[in-house]
C-alpha cells in the first residue's frame, strides 16, 4: 500500500525548523516585553484579544476564552486578575443583560498601546525573514 503523504526533503525540514525558530524568537520577544511592563504573557494576550476583537470593543468572557484557546473558568480567572489590577472592567452587554462583556480601562489601554507598538516594530524588523521563509515554501514543493 503506497503512502499518500508527500516525501519530505532535507530542505523541507530545514525550512520548517527555520520557520519554527523565527516564530519562537518572536514569541520570546513578546513574553519578555509583557514581563517588562509587569504583565504575564497570558495577560498581554488577553488584553490584545479584547482590544483586537473584530467589529467591536467589548468582548464576552466566552469569546476571550475561545480567542486564547482557554477553558471558560481559566478565562474567568485571567479576567479576574486583570480586573483586580484595574486594566479592564466587566460591563453588562447592551444586547443581552444576562451576558457580561469585558472592556479595557484607560490604564489597560495605555499598556496594550505600548506593547502593541513594540510588537509592530519587532514584526517590521523580522518580516523580511518571515516573508523569505514563506515564499520558500512554494519553492520547496515535492
Amino acid at each position: 500500500m503506497a503512502s499518500s503523504r508527500p516525501r519530505l526533503s532535507q530542505s523541507h525540514y530545514e525550512l520548517l525548523a527555520a520557520w519554527r525558530h523565527a516564530l519562537r524568537r518572536f514569541q520570546r520577544f513578546s513574553q519578555e516585553k509583557a514581563r517588562e511592563t509587569g504583565l504575564t504573557p497570558q495577560q498581554h494576550q488577553a488584553l490584545l484579544a479584547i482590544k483586537g476583537f473584530p467589529g467591536r470593543d467589548p468582548a464576552s468572557i466566552g469569546e476571550i476564552a475561545e480567542r486564547l484557546q482557554l477553558r471558560h473558568h481559566s478565562a474567568v480567572g485571567l479576567i479576574d486578575r486583570l480586573a483586580k489590577r484595574q486594566l479592564l472592567r466587566r460591563v453588562p452587554s447592551k444586547a443581552d443583560r444576562r451576558r457580561i462583556e469585558v472592556k479595557i480601562t484607560p490604564k489597560g489601554e495605555k499598556m496594550i498601546s505600548q506593547l502593541s507598538a513594540a510588537h509592530l516594530a519587532e514584526l517590521r524588523h523580522v518580516s523580511p525573514e518571515l516573508r523569505r521563509l514563506l515564499e520558500s515554501i512554494g519553492d520547496n514543493d515535492t
